[in-house]
């Protein structure tokens, strides 16, 4: 028997069985993902526009301005204020662009990492229900819905393109644009980013003691997508493994 839907919210609590949530992309939002994740070799993150009536149904992808490198994105705090603000003007509520979490990892493996797992619990751990939905470079999806009410659980849900419904043409040139602007790939350093830009002639500091030596970065830039997330993972959780000084280490 169905629960009845209380509030614009509850529309989720109609998928009774673990079987009936499946996560649905319309074909242009997935194509639009898809895109976003072979533009480059770093990771790239997002949130799911979903369709009011339906909740888990993704009807387009939009990014924000973001730090990219092969292990980690860091999302602009000003640039999610501003997303958050042009979506409620638009007319939307935060179940429909502030719930499904969607980013690609460069390699094979869609598991998440230890950083998306801080990350979703972080951003996400507030809000009544939220989805993390990860997709590997070679296709393979990961997605989970996790409930924060009442006695809270999570549960593993499939991920699919839904072809039934309409949907629109592809606008690459639009999305060219928006990655243009919206992604900046960074050299990865345990959370340190190197660019001109953002640093300026802090550049030129001496990071040796904190940072992962440049010859180890080259290493991880040479290796298969599989091999280097595997190593990744390991130095997000034993941070002895790349400081070189019995220290205390500080890092984001």
């Amino acid at each position: 028997m169905k629960k009845k839907a209380s509030n614009q919210n509850s529309k989720l609590l109609e998928y009774e069985r673990p079987r009936q949530s499946v996560l649905r992309f319309s074909p242009t939002a997935w194509a639009k993902f898809v895109f976003f994740r072979d533009c480059g070799e770093t990771e790239i993150s997002g949130f799911g526009i979903s369709d009011p009536d339906d909740l888990l149904y993704v009807t387009d992808f939009q990014t924000i301005k973001q730090d990219a490198t092969i292990a980690s994105i860091s999302l602009d705090d000003q640039s999610i204020a501003d997303f958050f603000d042009a979506q409620v003007d638009a007319g939307r509520k935060p179940e429909q662009f502030f719930r499904l979490w969607l980013h690609s990892h460069p390699g094979d493996s869609p598991t998440p990492s230890s950083t998306d797992e801080a990350t979703f619990a972080r951003v996400f751990g507030k809000s009544d229900w939220a989805v993390m939905c990860v997709v590997a470079q070679e296709g393979k999806t990961y997605a989970r819905l996790r409930f924060n009410v009442g006695p809270g659980g999570e549960v593993l849900i499939p991920v699919c393109v839904d072809y039934s419904m309409p949907f629109g043409p592809s606008e690459k040139e639009a999305w060219k644009a928006e990655y243009k602007a919206n992604i900046k790939t960074c050299t990865w350093s345990h959370g340190l980013v190197y660019d001109d830009d953002i640093l300026g002639d802090a550049k030129d500091a001496d990071n040796s003691d904190y940072c992962l030596p440049q010859d180890i970065i080259d290493q991880l830039e040479e290796m298969e997508p599989a091999e280097r997330e595997a190593v990744l993972d390991e130095l997000a959780v034993r941070s002895d493994l790349w400081s070189s000084e019995e220290e205390e280490v500080f890092y984001d």
